[in-house]
């Protein structure tokens, strides 16, 4: 039987994923990718409406904390990605769902020096959109500590610097760029 395309036509009782295609495979995990960020995102709207723009940030900290923590070690163990130094995070990052959502590309200078450029976030053009000056609070703080905490799980003397941060002054801007570096 051939790969699956889709899951048209009849109601099959011994359906697996496994019956579709890499391509499809491809994406329906493109489409989670995103599910999970639109969940992040309501879950976050949600907390703000209700208790404020502090709270909301504090509780996305320490929610992301402890996903990443999941994420981190989930993935590190299914894929073999093991070590101590800057480009074994940069592995992390390249595999991470998050990747799958924005475009970005990671110049690595060497095992212990990379820059990661974020052309495209989703999250940030929706806070953009927003026009409620979030940028500072999600960027600046919650994201920065997220990406020093990925840093810290295979190396907590991986330096994490951002080179360029929103406010963006044009929409054809980077969305970020952040330096990536283990002095040995």
């Amino acid at each position: 039987m051939p790969d699956l395309i889709d899951y048209s036509g009849k109601f099959d009782p011994k359906f697996s994923f496994d019956k579709f295609s890499k391509e499809t495979l491809l994406k329906v995990l493109k489409a989670y990718c995103e599910y999970m960020r639109h969940i992040d995102s309501f879950w976050y709207l949600t907390v703000a409406d209700k208790w404020g723009n502090d709270e909301a940030i504090d509780c996305d900290i320490r929610a992301w904390e402890k996903s990443k923590a999941y994420e981190v070690r989930t993935l590190s163990n299914l894929l073999n990605i093991h070590g101590d130094d800057v480009a074994t995070l940069m592995k992390l990052i390249q595999v991470s769902p998050w990747a799958w959502i924005q475009d970005r590309v990671i110049d690595i200078k060497d095992n212990n020096h990379a820059v990661v450029t974020v052309r495209t976030c989703p999250i940030l053009f929706a806070i953009e959109k927003e026009e409620k000056g979030r940028e500072m609070e999600q960027c600046h703080v919650a994201c920065s500590k997220i990406i020093s905490f990925n840093a810290s799980y295979f190396n907590p003397k991986i330096k994490v610097t951002p080179l360029k941060l929103p406010p963006r002054k044009s929409k054809n801007d980077i969305c970020c760029q952040r330096e990536f570096k283990l002095e040995r």
